[in-house]
Order: structure tokens, then C-alpha cells, then sequence
């Protein structure tokens, strides 16, 4: 997971990213299915930045296969040891890039997920990214309204075979 500071300023506190972003909009709330966790019900959680910390958003045995299946049932995604889902904020871009924030978006989703390809890598795991699942299905599931709110990438890891 990629590692938000704190950073307190006199208007409002901010995070530090590892990751770039256009216009440091950092448009993404992350979610990770757990499915494999130790320490952790198998269960969707959000990760809260500024205090570095999950927050439970639905626990549920069957929420691998769930989303296994709003995945066009690629099964790493219920076998892995977790899926990162990110979802986008679209206002944090809009108001400042109009409709070009959209492009954006999808070029900041890459980079989120290289850094999460780096991090796996430095543990000796592995990192499937995933563009193809049902839109509507995983907004369903996070309680987006999928337009102002949508998911955006998602990001499967877990141990390599071996």
C-alpha cells in the first residue's frame, strides 16, 4: 500500500504521496478486498490517509467470490491475498481541469498501480493489474453513485507460485 504522510498546514491538513498526480489532485479513495490477510476479516476496507489506517466498509466471507464475479470472474482476484480497488473522486480533478480531468484520471490510475507493482515486487510477491470488470457492479458493491464516484483500476496481489 502506498504510504500517505501527514503534513499539517494553516488551511486544512493535506497528505504526502509517494505517487504522482496531475495537478496534485490525487483524486482516488483505495479500497482492498482482503480476502487473505492475516490479521484481517475477509471483507472490503478503505484506506483513510490522513490517519494511515483501514476502515471497514463490508465484511462478508463471500465478498471474494463476489467480486471475482463483477471481475468477469478472474479468480485471482478471490484467490489473491487482496485486490486493490481505486475509485475516483471526480470533483477533485474536474474543477480544475474540466473535461480533460478524465484523462487524467486514467493516467493516474497507472501510476498508482506501478507504485503498487513496485511495492510487491520489494516483498517478492506478485501484482495483476485489472481493467476489465463490470463498472456498475463494483460501484454497486462500494456504495458509488458511479458518477461523481466510480471505480477506476484495480489491482490483484498475492504470493508467487513457487
Amino acid at each position: 500500500m502506498v504510504h500517505a504522510g501527514h503534513c499539517e498546514t494553516t488551511e486544512r491538513p493535506a497528505t504526502l504521496r509517494t505517487v504522482p498526480s496531475a495537478g496534485s489532485r490525487h483524486p482516488f479513495e483505495t479500497y482492498v478486498l482482503a480476502t487473505r490477510v492475516e490479521g484481517l476479516a475477509t471483507g472490503i476496507y478503505g484506506y483513510v490517509a490522513d490517519q494511515h489506517q483501514l476502515q471497514e466498509v463490508q465484511l462478508g466471507e463471500d465478498l471474494g467470490a463476489r467480486c471475482a464475479e463483477v471481475s468477469y470472474r478472474q479468480q485471482m482476484v478471490a484467490r489473491g491475498a487482496a485486490t486493490f480497488i481505486w475509485a475516483a473522486d471526480a470533483y477533485r480533478s474536474v474543477w480544475r481541469y474540466g473535461d480533460r480531468a478524465y484523462r487524467y484520471l486514467h493516467l493516474d490510475a497507472g501510476h498508482v498501480c506501478a507504485h503498487l507493482y513496485l511495492a510487491v515486487a520489494a516483498v517478492d510477491c506478485g501484482c495483476c493489474g485489472i481493467a476489465a470488470y463490470d463498472d456498475d457492479g463494483y460501484n454497486k458493491l462500494l456504495g458509488l453513485d458511479g458518477v461523481d464516484e466510480f471505480v477506476v483500476y484495480l489491482a490483484s496481489v498475492g504470493k508467487l507460485p513457487g
